[in-house]
């Protein structure tokens, strides 16, 4: 009983600071609305730019809500660009614009009057359990009034029932008014199904043309590789066995030594033919799968460097290669640049169809995509996958960065 109650007076109070919040901004919303109003109307020159602080206004909407319940809410407008007439068709024409625009009537007047009453209920409670503490003090022609005047010790004792009566309203209100903000604000702010298909359809794309621009890099460093390494040794085995047959022809006992240079180009290429297969794919993923391949690879890296496993599934032989060589380009580039002391790899499967790898180091920070440290590699590798980079980097360090490779189906 006492963790109930416990639990219901601090969804209350968690629900009152939200309403109070909305509130001021509710109140800020309803300043706004005419201001909004008349630039859609007489102003259609400002239009984008009034758009674009619409946007950012119910973004901080978005966040708030997002904080609340734990469930960021995404955005889904077009980007405004090019002469003004077109950026202000574009505003016109989006249907996320005009959802703002009904989300800043809504706000302004349904959460102001919702968190005056919230505020109102915890405010009278508070006032009606105090009342006898002062009623006394106060003029006979002024005295205290919640919800009637008090003017005696009878009415002053009163009070405090009073007080619990606001207490239910506000434990019976409160938590309701901080769900229907939310459920207002989802549905008036999150992306229509249009938008969300448009905005996937560009990530598609955008994932399309990242995979055939790491398919073509991949494919240009073997060709690199073949022909300015494997190649060229194979043509080296050429010439000494023709240098062998023609000493062959001429003096039969000085071509042993050409034969044996040649074999040893010969074992030369092959060594460097089987590295470049191993960067196409690693055999070590077959016989060792991911967690033993970067246990390798760690075990290998100048910087000291640990491995923590955690509920890691297999998956397909393309997520893993690419993780694998995720995590080999963010090692090196830890070796070369980063100063670190420690480093740390992790690995893990969250809900079982996205592949997570935090590589994380000590170092002096300030990592950079521009500086051709190999990261903005890795990020179209694993955009080709559609999957998520991110980076954090500041200067003085630590550095982390974390790859989610969804798994496929």
């Amino acid at each position: 009983m006492v963790g109930w109650v416990r639990g219901t007076l601090a969804e209350v109070w968690r629900g009152l600071r939200f309403l109070a919040v909305g509130m001021v901004s509710a109140f800020a919303s309803m300043l706004m609305l005419p201001v909004v109003l008349v630039l859609l109307l007489v102003g259609w020159p400002l239009v984008p730019a009034a758009s674009g602080q619409l946007r950012r206004w119910a973004g901080l909407e978005r966040r708030r809500v997002g904080r609340f319940t734990g469930k960021p809410i995404a955005e889904g407008y077009p980007e405004l660009s090019g002469p003004l007439l077109d950026r202000v068709r574009t505003v016109l024409r989006d249907p996320s614009a005009r959802r703002d625009l009904l989300w800043l009537v809504v706000h302004g007047v349904a959460v102001t009057l919702m968190g005056f009453l919230g505020v109102g209920l915890a405010l009278a409670a508070l006032n009606a359990v105090t009342i006898p503490l002062y009623w006394w003090a106060l003029p006979a022609d002024e005295p205290a009034s919640s919800p009637f005047p008090v003017t005696s010790w009878g009415r002053a004792l009163i009070m405090p029932v009073i007080a619990i009566g606001y207490v239910v309203l506000a434990v019976l209100l409160v938590p309701r008014f901080a769900r229907w903000r939310v459920r207002w604000a989802r549905a008036l702010l999150a992306p229509t199904k249009g938008a969300r298909l448009t905005e996937r359809v560009a990530e598609l794309t955008a994932s399309r043309a990242a995979a055939l621009e790491a398919h073509g890099t991949e494919l240009r460093r073997i060709e690199r590789d073949l022909h300015d390494g494997t190649q060229n040794r194979l043509v080296g085995v050429v010439m000494h066995l023709g240098i062998a047959e023609r000493a062959l022809r001429r003096d039969p006992e000085s071509a042993l030594p050409l034969v044996l240079r040649a074999q040893n180009a010969a074992s030369d290429a092959l060594a460097e033919l089987r590295g470049v297969v191993r960067s196409i794919y690693p055999p070590v993923l077959t016989e060792r799968g991911l967690d033993g391949a970067v246990a390798a690879l760690v075990a290998r890296c100048s910087v000291p460097c640990t491995l923590a496993v955690r509920d890691l599934r297999r998956s397909p032989a393309a997520v893993e290669s690419a993780a694998y060589f995720v995590v080999a380009e963010a090692l090196t580039n830890i070796a070369k640049h980063s100063g670190a002391e420690r480093a740390e790899v992790r690995l893990s499967t969250r809900e079982g169809e996205v592949l997570v790898i935090e590589v994380f180091d000590d170092g002096h920070g300030g990592a950079d995509e521009n500086t051709g440290t190999g990261l903005l590699g890795i990020r179209r590798r694993v955009a080709a996958f559609d999957g998520r980079t991110e980076l954090a980097s500041p200067s003085g360090g630590p550095t982390t960065l974390t790859v989610e490779l969804p798994c496929g189906s």
